[in-house]
């Protein structure tokens, strides 16, 4: 009796996780994608939802082909097989068919591939005036773009640069963001706002609804930067500068991990990204420059709601 108590249990723990969203990071027992923040990952996730439609009716048909051919040509059914060498019409359509499915797979990629991957052009959008397009951001293409470097260290954390702020020596803005669980019984206790391995002392702060250029490099080993819930992911490679885009367009806290196997400690290397509203951003900007990290970071644990929708990666 009381094995079934533990499975009624343990099924309802399960239903209460399934209930519980986290926005931004894993989800214990979930299936798909991260909640979309970035219009990148909107179509990341609709090029996946298309592509399994695809996958499944080919899975079913090559089922029932198997089951039918089973069935009708086994050696009872058909003691006595046909011979013939080939058959013009099944050898077009085996090879046509196939031809057709990777057209129909390769035009929605390459077209995400293309918005993914090239920056777009602000002024061209800001006077196109066109809020009609899902693809393009007027308003904050008038505002222009926001140039953030991230660079992977080799003691496993990730330096921030905010190259268009100077500090007071006339250097970019710059800090060393470290994730704050190791594995060691030293670590702190994971919390909703802490979650274990994805939670950092010194987060990367964005305003919402801004064009981001992050570009990416390190100092000795290849890393990448990864946010699954933007739908970005770019290597950081020493002696070489890439550089993506995206726009989030709700405010909350994201995470992400480095992507490359960089070395024992690559699974303690975490990306945290909070997005804010502007004016937050603005106050969160002056505190750094006057070199107090720890009180403009304290000041970004809450995110103002500013009457938009804020995403929590906590339990809502």
């Amino acid at each position: 009796m009381r094995y079934i108590f533990a499975w009624i249990s343990a099924m309802l723990m399960t239903g209460s996780a399934f209930a519980q969203e986290l926005v931004g990071q894993p989800t214990p027992g979930a299936l798909g994608f991260q909640p979309a923040a970035t219009r990148i990952m909107e179509r990341v996730n609709d090029f996946h939802n298309y592509l399994l439609v695809i996958i499944t009716v080919i899975t079913i048909f090559v089922l029932a082909l198997l089951i039918w051919v089973c069935i009708r040509y086994n050696r009872r059914a058909n003691p006595e097989a046909r011979k013939f060498s080939h058959n013009t019409t099944v050898e077009i359509i085996w090879t046509a068919v196939p031809v057709i499915i990777l057209v129909a797979i390769a035009g929605p990629s390459f077209s995400n591939l293309f918005y993914q991957e090239n920056e777009p052009d602000l002024e061209l959008i800001a006077q196109s005036g066109d809020l009609d397009d899902p693809n393009i951001y007027v308003d904050a293409a008038k505002e222009g773009w926001i140039t953030i470097k991230a660079e992977g260290m080799g003691n496993w954390a990730w330096t921030y640069y905010y190259m268009d702020e100077l500090d007071s020596e006339g250097y970019p803005l710059q800090y060393v963001s470290n994730g704050i669980h190791f594995g060691l019984p030293s670590d702190p206790a994971p919390t909703p706002e802490k979650p274990l391995y994805l939670a950092t002392d010194y987060p990367m702060v964005i305003p919402v609804n801004r064009y981001i250029r992050y570009q990416t490099t390190s100092d000795r080993v290849i890393h990448a930067w990864t946010v699954p819930a933007f739908g970005v992911k770019t290597d950081a490679v020493p002696g070489r500068l890439n550089e993506g885009w995206f726009l989030v367009e709700q405010t909350g806290v994201f995470y992400g991990q480095c992507s490359e196997l960089c070395g024992k400690n690559h699974a303690f290397m975490p990306i945290e990204v909070r997005v804010v509203p502007q004016d937050q951003y603005d106050r969160w900007l002056e505190v750094m420059k006057s070199g107090d990290i720890d009180r403009a970071t304290e000041m970004v644990q809450v995110i103002d709601s500013n009457g938009e929708e804020t995403r929590l990666a906590s339990v809502e």
